[in-house]
């Protein structure tokens, strides 16, 4: 009706088109959260996604976030089924139309965020079979340790002298009950104090043995489950990668396409950095396996975690222990330093106390003494006594004359 017409020219004229939209609400709600972070439109998103990132637009979390919002069957058919109502599409739905148009956008995707993300990948998992590699030949080659664990045998056999006593040797497990096996005198003092001090005076250089052994803390942290699954899963996205190459090499590839181009250069380089990894780890592994039995244990139950953490347990208890010694030593020392100054402070008290006394008392007591001692004697009663009184006499006089005399108050030159 003209009515009608009339409404509908005035919806389009004030722009009040109703957006289309057939994608589940809260996943197009996430989509426009993405979108506006990205900052990029749809067409921009195109071109990085076939020039493989070239201007390097999309960083490694973006590009996590887009393979969340890939277009799924259900949404192509639907958009499909609208595609000549495209201007009037949300924006989600605009943006899933656009990347569903691009051939194998999904693998394409998963190659872009596998490349990124392969070096850093590499970076994380070299460390780990370095330290296992390491490691193992660090408790299989330290003489200072060999040393160490001789010692504690013997303690252990002298102390289980008799029926327990005599063995040839102990669980690696065992290590960490030498710091649990407290002294009956002093609680606080442990095995692990006593054979520090041992070490200390007979060995002195096995006690420095931790520098043997500095990739065992590192070792203590990897998990081969956790490891072989991280190396697997580098082998498989190099398959997954290398299967899409040879797919894109096989279709005729559209304007502004780098991806045969780009990927065939990565999968040279990524291939090689991933057998050198793999071959590291084989080794690593073996080293492993050998040191695991050098000690007596079972390689196939007991992990690279399970068998390092024993030994970094052990060095922490160590240092910690060590530190304790030199902490009571220190102790000690001051108290015996505070023992010497008291006793030094005290004697000197007594010498100044003895010293105050003597000149309080001095001339009185030597002038008494002399004058007993005259008495004893006779002399006082003698000719000498005449001589004490003449000299009383000239001593008087000479006081008299001097105060006789008349100060000076004036000098003529």
């Amino acid at each position: 009706s003209p009515q009608k017409e009339t409404d509908n020219d005035d919806t389009l004229g004030s722009k009040k088109v109703k957006e289309l939209s057939v994608v589940d609400g809260r996943r197009a709600q996430n989509c426009n959260i993405l979108l506006s972070r990205l900052k990029l439109t749809n067409e921009e998103i195109k071109r990085a996604i076939l020039t493989m990132d070239e201007q390097e637009d999309l960083p490694k979390d973006m590009l996590e976030q887009l393979l969340k919002f890939v277009p799924e069957k259900s949404d192509i058919d639907l958009l499909e089924e609208h595609k000549h109502e495209l201007d009037r599409m949300a924006k989600a739905d605009r943006f899933l139309y656009e990347m569903s148009r691009i051939n194998h956008y999904q693998q394409r995707l998963q190659s872009l965020y596998f490349k990124k993300k392969f070096a850093e990948r590499v970076g994380e998992v070299k460390p780990k079979v370095e330290a296992l590699c390491v490691a193992s030949k660090e408790v299989l080659q330290s003489r200072n340790f060999k040393q160490l664990l001789e010692v504690v045998l013997a303690f252990g056999n002298y102390m289980n002298k008799g029926q327990r006593g005599n063995a040839y040797g102990f669980k690696v497990s065992s290590l960490n009950k030498i710091a649990d096996t407290k002294s009956s005198i002093d609680k606080n003092i442990t095995l692990l104090h006593y054979l520090i001090t041992i070490l200390e005076k007979k060995y002195p250089k096995v006690v420095a043995f931790h520098e043997d052994l500095q990739n065992v803390p590192i070792a203590a942290k990897v998990n081969m489950t956790e490891l072989d699954k991280e190396i697997s899963n580098l082998r498989s996205g190099l398959k997954n990668v290398e299967s899409e190459l040879e797919f894109q090499k096989s279709k005729s590839s559209q304007s502004g396409d780098k991806f045969v181009s780009v990927v065939s250069q990565f999968i040279t380089v990524a291939s090689f950095s991933f057998s050198d990894v793999e071959d590291s780890l084989t080794e690593a592994k073996e080293l492993f396996y050998r040191a695991v039995k050098h000690f007596g244990e079972d390689a196939n139950k007991m992990q690279p975690d399970e068998f390092f953490g024993i030994f970094d347990q052990f060095l922490q208890s160590f240092s910690e222990a060590k530190q304790e010694n030199e902490n009571m030593r220190r102790r000690k020392e001051e108290e015996e330093r505070r023992v010497r100054m008291e006793a030094q402070l005290k004697e000197q008290r007594e010498k100044e106390r003895k010293s105050r006394k003597a000149k309080e008392n001095g001339e009185e007591d030597g002038e008494f003494d002399d004058l007993v001692s005259a008495l004893r004697s006779g002399e006082v009663f003698d000719k000498d006594l005449s001589k004490m009184k003449r000299n009383r006499k000239r001593i008087n006089s000479q006081v008299t004359e001097n105060s006789r005399e008349r100060p000076v108050t004036k000098l003529n030159f």
